[in-house]
């Protein structure tokens, strides 16, 4: 039992020293569902282990429940939904961050719970730093809204 508890310590600590890149980095599960729309190293530690625990990533990916699509996506969460969102409509968004406001503004203001007038506003100032040249890719995308956000 002791080798366990040493085992989680050790985990946490490598999770809370790690830098966080991803948009949710826990993945799907009951862990990520049970904190889900919480911020900070805390509830992601609590998510991954939970997660790792009980099982529930395995056991949402054989299922398609908990979060899991069986098919490999990960589904739930904000910045999963902004992410699959800004995917699919990255033209559009474009545009409409370009002048400020328009379909795609009011649906990710949404999909955040923000308002879509302040969302329509930073993303047409901030313009040129979200869509930095030709190539910008959907999750560094979504990372650069989520922090104006």
């Amino acid at each position: 039992m002791k080798k366990l508890y040493a085992s989680l310590m050790i985990g946490a600590a490598l999770l809370a020293s790690a830098p966080a890149h991803a948009v949710d980095s826990t993945g799907c599960g009951l862990g990520s569902m049970a904190w889900r729309g919480s911020r900070g190293r805390a509830p992601q530690i609590l998510a991954a282990t939970t997660n790792g625990l009980f099982g529930t990533q395995t056991f949402g990916i054989t299922s398609g429940t908990s979060g899991c699509d069986p098919n490999g996506r990960v589904t739930g969460g904000t910045g999963k939904m902004a992410l699959a969102f800004l995917e699919n409509n990255m033209e559009q968004f474009a545009m409409d961050a370009a002048a400020g406001r328009g379909e795609t503004i009011d649906t990710l203001a949404g999909i955040l719970n923000v308002d879509s007038e302040v969302l329509g506003a930073k993303a047409k100032d901030n313009f040129s730093v979200l869509f930095a040249n030709a190539d910008v890719d959907a999750v560094d995308l979504t990372l650069k809204v989520m922090a104006l956000v």
